[in-house]
């Protein structure tokens, strides 16, 4: 007997919503693969959002191309660092932290990896409805800051372990994020970590949006100087690579010029960056 498909209705997501906020990147990721699929290629993505009963019109003018293509980009930023990895661990342990709706499995899945995708009960709860778990992809329901999720890993040090933690380190403050990477670095030492930060003037910006479009959520930490800072919070901890989020993609010629425009800008003012850590033994 065939499966049956299971659609998500629209009033399941309530405004506002966690759930909600998770629809943005997937939604990107879905559209934007199909027309720059060079970029990134997200057929996971694809096939989950015609899953979804919800109006996405609002979705489109919330994010437009530019912010979309931004969401690409770190995906595919996250995917090419993990890739490189993986020449050297191809059975590695993936870590996933806020993983939400987060397809980056099926697109780096090299038949070897198992890749464990934490997140909070409701969120999990959410993302169980539209991503199957399997062996090789499982999920956790804890808050990462949590620590007895580590204990729920099972990994083998010398089949290499990498963590990534996209859109997450921005919504906690400095104390919490530096406490949770030095707790990282001594529970998995000489393995990496790669997420993506904002600067302050993305931060205000960001929290101004959140605030007119009603939303509780609020960026609560921000790093202009990603050299200066993170080397305080523990020698245990290396900058490995870090650049602004838009360095090393080429503009597409068949961008929008508002996507042109702000992509230029955005590189020129450094209000996003993608900060790859090593820890050290």
């Amino acid at each position: 007997m065939a499966r049956k498909e299971k659609y998500i209705n629209e009033f399941d997501i309530k405004k506002g919503s966690i759930e909600e906020t998770m629809l943005g990147p997937l939604w990107a990721r879905a559209i934007y693969s199909q027309l720059y699929p060079s970029l990134l290629n997200d057929q996971k993505a694809i096939e989950i959002i015609k899953k979804i009963d919800y109006n996405f019109s609002e979705m489109d003018q919330i994010l437009g191309e530019w912010r979309s293509i931004g969401l690409m980009i770190r995906a595919r930023s996250f995917d090419d660092a993990l890739k490189n990895y993986l020449k050297n661990y191809p059975y590695s342990t993936v870590i996933n932290i806020g993983a939400g709706l987060d397809t980056t499995f099926f697109r780096v899945d090299n038949g070897k990896i198992t890749m464990y995708n934490i997140d909070l009960h409701n969120v999990i709860n959410f993302r169980e409805k539209l991503i199957e778990e399997t062996e090789r992809n499982r999920n956790i329901a804890r808050s990462v800051f949590n620590n007895d999720w580590m204990d729920e890993i099972n990994f083998s040090e010398n089949k290499g372990i990498f963590l990534i933690a996209g859109g997450f380190i921005y919504y906690f403050n400095e104390e919490e994020i530096s406490a949770f990477l030095k707790k990282l670095a001594n529970r998995f030492p000489a393995r990496e970590i790669i997420f993506d930060a904002v600067s302050n003037l993305a931060l205000k910006v960001a929290n101004k949006r959140a605030k007119r479009a009603k939303s509780e959520l609020r960026f609560k930490f921000a790093i202009d100087d990603p050299y200066n800072s993170i080397p305080k919070w523990s020698n245990k901890i290396e900058i490995k690579d870090c650049y602004v989020i838009g360095d090393r993609t080429s503009i597409n010629k068949n961008w929008k010029f508002k996507t042109k425009l702000m992509n230029r800008i955005s590189n020129w003012l450094k209000t996003a960056r993608i900060i790859h850590l090593k820890f050290l033994k």
